[in-house]
């Protein structure tokens, strides 16, 4: 929950804005600030405090403990120009509680921590549990001082700066530089050393009806110790379907902060292990849980299978633990139609999140500055689509985080299509819409795709034009309004003509035709003609060309496609709401 308060008039009129763009997630405290302060930050995750940042620090000093425990803290000034991050900028997430209130209230956020500043991945923000020497570490990130990465396999983490590269192994002297371990295996963290530790392994368990909390969990840590793992690294416990609601097993999972996930035993039974056992195959069906539901996760079996060992009377649980492979990650991204005020926060993230970037060298050219120290960037020109998807598919495999980035939305006549068909299971895939050039256009032209409409590449280059002239013939037939991408260049400019033609079969020459050049960017232009005004000699590859309906006119200069609502069947151009 975020805590508000305020000490004025104002500050209260901003509060309340806030509180209302974010129903359920906020508490006002009311009454004087020297007791809403520390209550709220009692009670809460958060605070926004509509008071100056002097105040709010003689407030919070006797109540600070420690910056993984302590609220993120918020300052709105007065005049609700600016959001500062006071306290807990990453930990307490009060650098991102700033870009929301920010984007609420229209402030300019205020992050002053150093890794956010220099436009660098924060140790603590991976999204990793991270442990050692972070402070020195992330000092030296800063710095440009050299620090040794020591990473068992490539994960998909933000790109690092160029400073953190590849070191010596384990055990050598790292000739006085920081030391970064990526690893879920138990290290040493002396001066200058941090570890990030990734989500890799799997404990599978397996316990009697009764089974307590502290056998189930000694059980695990005895397990990861003796084998040189870290509990940080666990990622999920796993068992079988018939212990989902076990307590012991329901209450270990919470200690150790990760998810239990549950198997059907006759899946379980269907994995080879190296352990069967009578036991549980009578009381639950399947030869095996522990390692069973340890294997089924997918992953190499590091401990196999090893039951507690508690004083006095029989063992209640075992377990078996798996290390899985990393999966790499693939970010397709649309960038919309050039204007940077188009490009969605979703995609600005994934950028930032990317290690890698693929993508065609105009449009790399646009983000460049948004990508992070140390991005890989791999670019090419125009042709080269199946060769990009190929090239991002395979850094994902090999356990990057990629973005592949493509204009307007990365799945309309863009990199989605290719790269999809070529990845596998294998790896984890997102998909990050962007505005088109279609509903760019459209925006500029007024309303023109107000009823059904369809779009229709005219470049024959992956689709033969017998395809193309059907797919024309059919929307014009239906009465669709037609959007058109790629409608003509210099190598293939008969191919607009015709479409023109075939859609005039079947609709009146005075049919409104929007014409947008290079939608939301510098150089745009946009006029409205009619189907036989329009001359095809105007129109090149940076041109959306969208053609009415028998429905569609022009009003005010205007295409507009009414929605066919009866109040509108014989009324002219009003003013009102729908």
């Amino acid at each position: 929950m975020i805590g508000l308060i305020s000490a004025t008039a104002a500050g209260a009129a901003a509060r309340d804005r806030l509180a209302a763009a974010w129903p359920g997630r906020t508490v006002v405290y009311e009454g004087p600030v020297r007791e809403a302060v520390p209550r709220a930050f009692a009670e809460c995750e958060q605070l926004v405090c509509f008071l100056a940042t002097g105040a709010v620090v003689r407030l919070l000093a006797p109540l600070l403990s420690d910056k993984s425990a302590d609220p993120g803290v918020v300052c709105v000034d007065e005049a609700g120009r600016h959001a500062v991050a006071l306290l807990g900028g990453h930990a307490g997430g009060a650098n991102a509680l700033a870009e929301a209130v920010g984007e609420v209230l229209g402030a300019a956020p205020v992050v002053t921590t150093a890794t956010d500043a220099a436009g660098l991945p924060g140790l603590d923000m991976l999204g990793l549990p991270v442990e050692g020497d972070v402070a020195s570490v992330s000092r030296a990130m800063l710095d440009g001082a050299p620090v040794e990465l020591r990473a068992d396999a490539v994960w998909p983490l933000p790109a690092l700066p160029p400073n953190v590269a590849p070191g010596a192994p384990d055990g050598e002297d790292p000739a006085g530089a920081a030391v970064l371990h990526v690893t879920d295996r138990v290290v040493e963290l002396g001066p200058g050393r941090a570890a990030v530790r990734p989500a890799s392994l799997v404990v599978g368990v397996g316990a009697s009806r009764g089974a307590s909390e502290d056998e189930i969990t000694g059980l695990v840590h005895d397990a990861l110790r003796e084998a040189g793992l870290s509990p940080l690294g666990v990622a999920a416990l796993a068992t079988v379907d018939a212990k989902a609601d076990e307590p012991g097993i329901v209450a270990a999972a919470a200690r150790l902060g990760v998810p239990l996930r549950t198997y059907p035993a006759e899946a379980l039974a269907r994995v080879e292990v190296p352990n069967p056992s009578g036991a549980p195959l009578a009381a639950v069906g399947t030869p095996s849980v522990a390692e069973a539901a340890a294997l089924a996760s997918g992953g190499e079996l590091l401990v196999p299978k090893r039951k507690s060992a508690p004083e006095g009377r029989a063992a209640m649980a075992t377990c078996a633990v798996v290390r899985r492979a990393p999966r790499g990650r693939l970010a397709v991204v649309g960038l919309g139609p050039g204007a940077r005020d188009l490009l969605t926060p979703r995609a600005r993230e994934e950028l930032r999140r990317a290690s890698v970037l693929v993508g065609l060298d105009q449009y790399v050219d646009q983000i460049r500055d948004l990508l992070r120290p140390g991005a890989t960037i791999l670019e090419s020109g125009l042709g080269a689509e199946e060769e990009r998807a190929r090239t991002a598919v395979a850094r994902a495999r090999e356990g990057h985080a990629v973005a592949l980035i493509g204009s307007g939305d990365a799945g309309v006549y863009a990199m989605a299509s290719p790269a999809l068909a070529e990845a596998g299971d294998d790896i984890d895939v997102v998909g990050v819409p962007g505005v088109t050039a279609a509903l760019a256009a459209a925006a500029i032209l007024g309303a023109p795709l107000g009823h059904d409409h369809v779009s229709i590449s005219l470049s024959d280059l992956h689709t033969p034009w017998e395809v193309i002239e059907r797919r024309v013939r059919a929307a014009a037939g239906a009465d669709l309004v037609v959007t058109f991408y790629n409608p003509r260049s210099r190598g293939r400019d008969w191919q607009l003509p015709k479409a023109l033609a075939i859609l005039a079969e079947h609709r009146d020459p005075a049919t409104p035709v929007g014409i947008v050049r290079n939608a939301s960017r510098p150089d745009e232009s946009a006029r409205v003609t009619s189907l036989a005004a329009l001359d095809p000699a105007t129109v090149d590859m940076m041109t959306v060309v969208t053609v009415g309906n028998t429905a569609t006119r022009e009003v005010a200069g205007r295409m507009v496609t009414p929605r066919g609502y009866r109040w509108q069947s014989s009324a002219g151009p009003r003013g009102g709401a729908e």
